[in-house]
Parts: C-alpha cells; structure tokens; sequence
C-alpha cells in the first residue's frame, strides 16, 4: 500500500511549466478538444456505498420560532456584523449596518396563511438565506402539494419587478433530474418576488456534516472521503446540463445539494445566471467564489473553482478558507489525508487553481478526472486484489510481459477523434519509422496529431539508429513538442511526448518533471503515475516510485505487472529481498507476465539468500523454474546458478539431513550430483566447440568422486 509519508507524495517534485506558465501574464486559452462525456450513474458510480438520507416531513423541517440567529446576521453590501446584542441586550433583527448604512431586515415578510399568486399559501419558515427567508408553502391548485418559496428581489418598483421576473423566467425551462424544479414565479403585495420551486425533503450535505460533528461532540467529522466524491461525481453532470444551455450556477456549496434516498438534488436557482450576462447582480459565497469573480465576472472555469472548493469544506476541517486559503489550498504537510491520497490533492488543485485558464475546462473533463480519484481511492481503501481493467479515453493499456519499463513500454496516447488530420492519420501505417515519418510530411495540415504522429516516429528512428546517429530525429521530436506547446501551452500530450524523448536520452530528472506536470493535468489517469514512478525510480525519487506503483498496481488490473515489476526492482535494489519477493509474487496467474515473474523470483531466491533459509531458498528457486517463462539455455544456466550455490552452502555449513533441491539430497555428493546435472543440460544446449567442451569440463570436475 502506498506510504502516507509526506515525502512520497509527488507535490514536492520538480514540474515542467504547462498552462499559464508558459504564457505571458494570465494567458488566453485556446479552443481545445474535450474530453468525452462520461454517462450518469447512481450515486456512487458503482464503486462505493453511499447510506441513504430519508425523506423527511417538511413540516418537521420548518423553524419554530423563525429567528436568524445573531451570528449569522451580515450586512448583506459590506458583510460587517449587524444585529448582534450587547450587554445581554438582544440584538434588533431590523436597523443599519453600522459600517455603510445599509437597511437590513432579518424579520420574515411573509406570514402563516399569507396567500401568493392565489394558489401558494404560505406555512412557514424553512430557512434563511443570502436572498432573504425560504418559506414552505402548499400549491391549492395542484393537489396541495409542498413547494418552496425563495425571494427573488425585494423591491416596491413594479418595473423592476417584472423586468426581474423576465430576466429569470429562462430558469422554468430546467429540466434536469437532478436539478430542483422551477414552477412560477410570484409576486407578493409588497412587491417582492419570490421563485416557486420542487420541495426537496432530504438534508442538504452542509447538515450531514453539521450531524456528523454534533454526533462527535463538536469535533469536525469529515464525510468518508470515498462518499463525499461520490456526491461531487454525481451532481456534475448538473453543471454540464447548465453549460449546455448557456447558464451558470455561481454559488454552489454544501447547503445548496441535497440528499433524499440515494439520489441528491441541486436547489437554490437564484443565483443562476446567464454566461454572457455582465449586467445581473452576482451571488456568491466567501471561501467557495473564484478569485477573479469580483473583478472579470463568472464562468465555466468559475463553476468548477466552487465544486473544488466544495469538495474540499466536506473531507477535511478547511480552517482558512474564508482567509489564508482563499485562493489556495493547505499542503500535504498539514492534511493528512493529502498526503494518503495524493491523486485527490492533484485534483482539488487543478479544480481551484489561481488562474482560471489553468483549471479544467469542462464539467465533464473535471467528472471524467474525479471517477479516476474515486476509482484510486476505493480500491486503496478496501485493500482487496485487482479484479477489472477500467478502460482510459486518454491512455492504452501498457503493453508489456517482462520487467522491462522503457519509454516504448508506457502507455500509447488514444488518438484524438477531433483532431482535423484523425481520418487521414489512421491511414498512415508504415512499420518503418522513416518510412512513416516520410508520410506523415505530406500531411496537408500539420495538426496536433500530426505533430505527435511525427514525434513518436522520430522517437522509434532515434532507437533504430541508437548513439550519436539518433541526434537528428531526437532534436525533430524536441522540435515538435516546443511547437505543440508553442500552439498551446495547455496541451499536456506535448509535455507527454517530452517525458518519452527524456527518457529515451537518459534525462530522469526532465522525464520526472515531464510527466509529473501531465499527471498534475489528469489526475485520475493511470498512464501519468506509472510514467512518473519509472522516472521518479531512474531519478532515485525512490519513496515517489513506490507510492505510485503501488497505486498503480492496487486500482487496475492492466497496470499490475508493470507497477509489481517496478516495486520489486527497487525493493530488491535496497536489500529488501521479502518485500522484492511479495511483490511479484502479486503478479496473477491471468497475466501474460506471470512466467517473467517466477523467473525473477527463482533469481531472487538464487542470488539473495537468507543464511537462516538458503537450501529451502533455493528448492524455492527451483520450484519457480517450472512456471518461469525462459529460453532454455537461459534456464539451464539458472540451474547451474541455484546448484553452485546449494554446494557452497553445504560446503561451508555442513549437510542437512531430510531436505533436498531438485531431487538431490543437501549434501556435499547430492549438491554435486545436481551441479553435475545441470552443466551437462547447459553443455547439450549450447553451442558447439569450446564453450560446450568447458561445460562439460566443469561437469566432470564437479562430479562426485565414488568407488562406484
């Protein structure tokens, strides 16, 4: 399991600039392809149990007696402290605020009975809010049913409170479920009006953790990390909905999603707005609004900053949020569970990064991310075997059998079905790099794909060619990355391309912070970790490496051999010869790399005794031979090796009476019997002439000297 030190949590690590640090000043962000839209699921996406909320009677819900309290009274243009008592003196619940004179007035204006639109009749108080009281009403038209009443301008101009009720009437056309239904909107006779709305009668998640936190005694009680994604995973597609239609949600937080079942539900429309709308007044939260909401207005980027910043308030105690973490987030150093979910942090990041253009683009491109972490974070959790493969949009599967981790056996980039040349490219098949490279130049149109076709050719010429004569193709992959990137500093597929080139040259140390850079991009992929792990390991950021291998061999099945091949070279590297012989010994026997596994486990076993177990080592050693996958010269070579040893073992130490390797007795004839054996099999497979003839010398001066 990955370590929760600190240091082996990739923050620390070097990154190669990508976004707004390749641009001057904020940047300006290209058009760029999307990621695919992941489909809805049920809460929980399949992978973690989320308990159920019961519905609850709203009439339970409602406030007796209706009274904010007085630490919760702000100013609403100035947020300084209104209303509060002195001296045990109650605070006035109606007055100025002492800073900027603003009326504020926290006594409801609608009263039990009261009659709206001539159909709602008001039963109480639910709660309150940035925009005034909630009220619970029933609909006498349609079967007395609950709906909520939410302020929407409080105003006695009745032109402006037509124009308002035109502004927001877009928001009766929502239909999604998981958004809260709009029915009408009211106008009451003091001329404020109010949204009509879909009773919900769950507990938004802000009550979950104000329950949890009661239920301890006031300590912070987080939402179980592997829920509380769950939650984020599940109203994104909300957003995309939205976005879709031109509309932005602005104030998300924890009290605006509920939970009723197993469903939840995203309430309080009223901050919603139009995309291109700079006139409307802007409703956000301190702590969860995008630090450039003030001064350039909302956004897509804006809305994913709030679902970050969400999710952070319901895993960990935020302390700062609304202050020294406004616009950033505490370090692994101070949250723990930081430093256990490292792919968790990465997200929470990117979703709140300080630059709008640096963060992700999309509703779905953050969801699609998030379902990796909640993936990650399941399976570490539950400490089980891998049982499945989850398939990339992003990444192929690696391809490899043996413990080799090269740049060739890292996962291949998907092709991009957007890119303009995507027809034309899955026609250039060539298997000669330069014959490839030589059609790749004919290209009409020198698209990102073409570019990155161009450098993954070059990369296969510059191995062919190998030395100094690689020079030339290596330098034309170079040049293709610096123009990708030069196209768009956010295209995290050059930074890829680079991190292959660094490790083809030998340059750990700018594959490691290459490919750390693309996994600060995607942080649910798989393909990154595995990336950063093998460089991290050439870089001797050995405590990095294992954490990501060990995450990369815990979440899929398809990255188990690659990741287990990598935890027993640097276990095995430090001495750490059980660890080294646990881990391939986590390789299945599903897998087509099980055979290179035994093998390495008989090498094990055969070069790194245990004094106290060195004969049932090497009986081991033997063992694993008839599973191992080897060309049979390499075999009987192992053979030799495992023999010579239990000789010099039993030389050295004395015989052990009632234990044998292969057959052969653990004495000083039966290790030479054996010995003898095997440089007589490595004799008949080599080659003939001198190396035969010394084999079969050594046999004969090994062999056992007997009156027989």
């Amino acid at each position: 399991m990955p370590s929760t030190r600190t240091g082996g949590t990739s923050s620390r690590l070097g990154s190669a600039p990508i976004g707004s640090a390749r641009t001057s000043g904020a940047g300006s962000r290209p058009t760029r392809r999307l990621s695919a839209s992941a489909t809805q699921s049920r809460l929980g996406a399949g992978l973690t149990q989320v308990p159920s909320v019961a519905e609850v009677d709203p009439r339970q819900a409602l406030m007796d007696p209706p009274v904010v309290a007085e630490h919760k009274r702000f100013c609403s243009v100035c947020q300084s402290a209104v209303g509060r008592g002195r001296d045990g003196t109650p605070g006035r619940t109606k007055g100025f605020c002492p800073q900027c004179r603003t009326p504020y007035d926290f006594e409801p204006k609608l009263t039990v009975g009261t009659m709206l639109g001539g159909q709602y009749e008001v039963v109480g108080c639910l709660a309150h809010g940035g925009m005034g009281w909630i009220y619970l009403a029933r609909d006498r038209n349609v079967n007395d049913r609950w709906v909520v009443l939410k302020g929407l301008l409080n105003t006695g101009d009745p032109d402006a409170t037509r124009a308002a009720i035109a502004e927001k009437q877009y928001l009766a056309e929502v239909e999604h479920p998981l958004i809260v239904e709009i029915y009408n909107f009211v106008t009451a006779p003091d001329g404020a009006s109010y949204i009509v709305m879909e009773y919900i009668g769950g507990q938004s998640l802000n009550n979950l953790v104000k329950q949890r936190i009661a239920a301890n005694n006031g300590v912070f009680t987080p939402i179980p990390v592997d829920q509380a994604i769950a939650y984020m995973v599940e109203i994104l597609p909300a957003f995309s909905y939205l976005h879709s239609l031109g509309l932005l949600y602005c104030d998300f937080k924890p009290a605006n999603v509920i939970q009723v079942g197993d469903g939840l539900k995203l309430i309080d429309l009223g901050g919603v707005r139009r995309i291109d709308d700079d006139q409307s007044p802007i409703y956000g939260t301190v702590g969860f609004q995008a630090p450039e909401v003030a001064s350039d207005g909302t956004t897509v980027a804006s809305d994913v900053f709030t679902v970050a910043r969400t999710l952070a308030t319901l895993v960990f105690e935020f302390k700062g949020a609304q202050s020294q973490y406004l616009e950033s987030l505490p370090g692994p150093d101070e949250v723990a569970l930081f430093a256990q979910h490292d792919s968790l942090y990465r997200w929470l990041l990117k979703g709140s990064a300080r630059q709008p253009e640096d963060r992700f683009q999309t509703a779905d491109e953050m969801r699609q991310q998030l379902l990796g972490v909640l993936r990650e974070v399941t399976a570490i959790t539950a400490k089980g075997a891998v049982t499945r493969s989850t398939p990339s949009a992003l990444f192929e599967s690696p391809a490899i059998a043996d413990d080799q981790l090269g740049w060739r056996e890292l996962p291949r980039l998907v092709s991009d079905a957007s890119d303009p040349q995507h027809a034309w490219l899955a026609a250039v098949t060539a298997d000669d790099p330069q014959a490839r490279l030589d059609a790749l130049a004919t290209a009409t149109e020198t698209s990102t794909g073409v570019l990155l076709a161009r450098g993954a050719a070059g990369l296969e010429l510059a191995a062919r060619l190998d030395g100094p004569a690689g020079d030339g193709p290596r330098n034309d992959v170079a040049s293709a990355v610096a123009e990708i990137l030069q196209r768009d500093p956010w295209e995290w597929r050059g930074l890829w391309l680079q991190g292959l080139l660094a490790m083809q040259r030998n340059d750990a140390a700018t594959a490691v912070s290459s490919f750390n850079s693309v996994y600060g991009q995607l942080p649910g992929e798989l393909a990154p970790k595995l990336a950063l792990a093998r460089a991290c390991e050439l870089a001797g950021e050995l405590d990095v490496a294992e954490r990501m291998y060990a995450v990369c061999a815990t979440v899929d099945a398809a990255y188990v051999a690659p990741a287990r091949f990598g935890l027993a070279r640097i276990a095995a590297a430090q001495g750490r010869r059980t660890e080294a012989l646990a881990a391939l010994d986590g390789i299945p026997t599903t897998s087509r790399s099980y055979g290179d596994a035994r093998r390495l486990r008989a090498v094990l076993l055969a070069s790194m005794l245990d004094p106290q177990l060195a004969l049932a080592d090497l009986g081991a050693a033997v063992a694993e031979l008839e599973h191992a996958t080897m060309q049979p010269r390499a075999r009987a070579d192992l053979r030799v090796q495992i023999m010579r040893a239990g000789l010099d073992h039993v030389v050295a130490n004395g015989a052990v009476r009632g234990v044998s390797i292969d057959s052969f007795a653990a004495d000083e004839i039966g290790m030479r019997r054996g010995l003898e054996q095997a440089y007589r099999e490595a004799a008949r497979l080599a080659a003939p002439g001198g190396e035969r003839a010394a084999l079969v010398d050594l046999a004969n001066d090994v062999r056992p000297r007997t009156w027989v």
